[in-house]
């Protein structure tokens, strides 16, 4: 469609009704209406005002404004009522959401973490994803670029040839009036616009502005499709204007319908009658645009296609290779478990398969061997238990023996007083050596029961201290009891405890070098702790990891004056055990060591975190706490911690409640 603009000339003055004059001048009386100025209307004469409105009219106004204020006011308090229920829905949305989103993120993340499968399809299917974009990406600019390329130049060709023959039409033109001029115009730019059943470009034709000498300057500005100058890039017009012959293109944007269009447009001068013209064919770029999107859709299609069938095949290659791995993850943890009967299956020859042979076969060596050991270990423990009972008789009898000796030992010369003496100390050893190996042997056999009952554990220490107050004297130490709580009622088997406990006093006495020995008690909710403290010789890093092995001591010559059996911690180990506790110990050279019992509060109960600390506070250790000397000793049901907890502390002396025995 072609706007005609036309120039109008100006209406007279009393016809066009312009502002500040009386519209009805000109005809008074026209359809028997007397017309009557605004002046006319408000004197006193013509419309004298009723009585009494001078005052109802505020009084109205001024209820209306009330009404308008309250009005407003319920509006805005529905408003504010209104915002905050949305902030409350989305709030109650966001915190309904979230829990779903991390449950999904920690899924994903589990999943990753776990799954070879997963994780290798997940990584080619991005990496697929990404390359994809990339190759489409550049295709894609590509082929805009060429597609953009060839239009414009054909549009450059075609603006040439179009604009020379605009100049010709317009330079051998014979028209001197305004009519013709105006309908000279239409003809040649329609012309150049090749309407038909598509239009193939659109013009906009302006007077170029400034000029000084203007001739019949009696067309302004014209453009087809109810185009305007504002299409045009202000830098093409400045290019146009100031280029004299010369052509100039810049990509635009232009309405057609309810819609954008891409555009090139093409700017010349063409001068007519005198006046320079600027001329601007613009060509339309839709059909190449609808082009490149489905291409681009094509492109993007094909790509989701690949891509899938790039997952499809990655998790089917994955799937062969790790699915033999997993199978054999899997018969291990049955291994591990004890079911030493599983198998692979093994299915044809390439290196799956050997690696199936190979397993099985490892599978089968690693069951007979541990099959001989388990019937060794049956047969070492049958023995000890039965050396063990049959030395029982026999022991008893030299037991009673040594004890006349000892007992007549003033009648004897020097020398077999000694040897009496000997006899009977020896004998006793060899009584509490043989009491370890049949409660060593109870354990291996699974026979050692756990008699509990609540209890509370201040008399256990209190019984263990008084028996320990000979041993304390003899070796010059004084022991102390710091508590903060007056009673804590454990679950537990007095008669274990007591072992325990009476095991880690003595030994910290023996090596204690006669100085103080600290016994701190703590509980939390669900559990207690008895930490025995001494400052004595201490153990290094390598004497701490085997503190609990059986016979084990930490003198190379292995010397027996001083210790026990070498069984006493194992057997407080195996108690632990039974009451599902930690049984832990640290230890420096030099600075002594600490060892802990910590137990729950109620049978079967779980042990999440150590009322009293590992590490005594009254130390200072340079180095990182992997460098400090400790044992964690804990049942294999799980609850062994990974490192001392640092919960609480050692109370000092004279906070609680505090014993003493010397």
């Amino acid at each position: 469609m072609v706007s005609d603009i036309k120039q109008v000339p100006e209406s007279p003055v009393g016809e066009t009704g312009a502002e500040g004059e009386n519209p009805g001048a000109k005809d008074p009386g026209a359809a028997g209406v007397e017309q009557v100025t605004p002046a006319q209307s408000e004197s006193p004469e013509t419309s004298p005002e009723p009585v009494g409105a001078t005052h109802e009219r505020p009084a109205r106004n001024t209820k209306s404004l009330s009404w308008l204020l309250s009005r407003a006011r319920i509006w805005t308090r529905r408003g504010l009522i209104l915002v905050l229920r949305i902030t409350r829905l989305v709030s109650l949305g966001m915190r309904q959401i979230r829990p779903g989103l991390r449950f999904v993120w920690r899924s994903l993340l589990r999943r990753w973490r776990r799954s070879l499968e997963f994780r290798t399809v997940l990584t080619t299917l991005l990496l697929a994803v990404t390359s994809f974009a990339i190759v489409g990406a550049y295709l894609s600019n590509q082929i805009a670029n060429n597609l953009f390329q060839e239009r414009l130049a054909q549009a450059e060709s075609e603006s040439r040839f179009n604009v020379k023959q605009v100049q010709d039409t317009f330079d051998g033109a014979q028209v001197t009036d305004q009519s013709s001029v105006i309908t000279l115009v239409y003809d040649t730019l329609t012309a150049v616009e090749g309407r038909g059943s598509v239009i193939q470009r659109r013009y906009v034709f302006e007077a170029a502005p400034e000029q000084t000498k203007p001739r019949n300057r009696w067309v302004e500005s014209r453009a087809s499709d109810q185009l305007t100058v504002r299409v045009i890039p202000p830098e093409l017009r400045k290019a146009v204007q100031s280029g004299g012959k010369q052509q100039f293109w810049a990509s635009t944007q232009f309405p057609v319908g309810n819609e954008d269009r891409p555009g090139i447009a093409v700017g010349n001068l063409v001068t007519f009658n005198g006046t320079a013209y600027e001329l601007y064919l613009i060509y339309d770029l839709n059909t190449a645009q609808q082009t490149l999107d489905e291409i681009q859709n094509v492109l993007w299609a094909g790509g989701a296609a690949l891509v899938l069938m790039i997952g499809a095949i990655a998790w089917y290659v994955t799937r062969n290779v790790v699915s033999p791995v997993s199978h054999a993850a899997v018969v291990s943890e049955k291994l591990a478990a004890g079911q030493l009967q599983e198998r692979m299956v093994v299915k044809g020859e390439d290196e799956v398969a050997r690696l199936g042979a190979s397993f099985n076969h490892m599978a089968a060596s690693l069951q007979e061997q541990i099959t001989q050991l388990a019937t060794l270990s049956q047969m070492q423990q049958r023995f000890v238990s039965d050396v063990s009972h049959e030395l029982r008789t026999p022991l008893t009898t030299v037991r009673m023996a040594a004890e006349v000796l000892f007992d007549a030992r003033e009648d004897f010369d020097p020398m077999n007083k000694r040897s009496a003496e000997l006899l009977y100390h020896q004998v006793e050893r060899f009584q509490s050596l043989l009491s370890d190996l049949l409660e060593i042997s109870r354990f291996d056999a699974g026979a050692a029961v756990l008699d509990a009952e609540p209890q509370d554990i201040f008399q256990v220490i209190s019984h263990v201290m008084e028996g320990a107050a000979p041993v304390a004297a003899e070796y010059g130490s004084e022991v102390r009891l710091n508590a903060r709580q007056k009673s804590i009622i454990v679950e537990m088997d007095s008669r274990r405890i007591d072992r325990i406990l009476r095991n880690l006093l003595l030994n910290a006495l023996e090596h204690g070098e006669g100085k103080p020995i600290h016994i701190s008690v703590a509980a939390n909710h669900d559990a207690v702790a008895v930490s025995v403290r001494d400052h004595g010789i201490g153990m290094t890093q390598a004497e701490a990891a085997r503190v609990f092995d059986r016979f084990w001591r930490a003198d190379p010559a292995r010397a027996r004056t001083t210790g026990g059996s070498g069984l006493g911690l194992s057997i407080a180990a195996e108690d632990t055990k039974l009451h599902n506790g930690w049984l832990q110990a640290w230890g420096r050279k030099g600075a002594g060591s600490n060892f802990r019992l910590t137990l729950p509060l109620r049978q079967g109960g779980t042990i999440v975190k150590s009322p009293l600390q590992l590490e005594p506070a009254d130390i200072k250790f340079p180095g990182s706490p992997s460098e400090r000397q400790m044992l964690v000793l804990a049942p294999e049901s799980g609850n062994t911690p990974a490192q001392p907890q640092a919960a609480g502390g050692d109370p000092g002396p004279g906070e609680g409640r505090t014993g003493e025995i010397s």
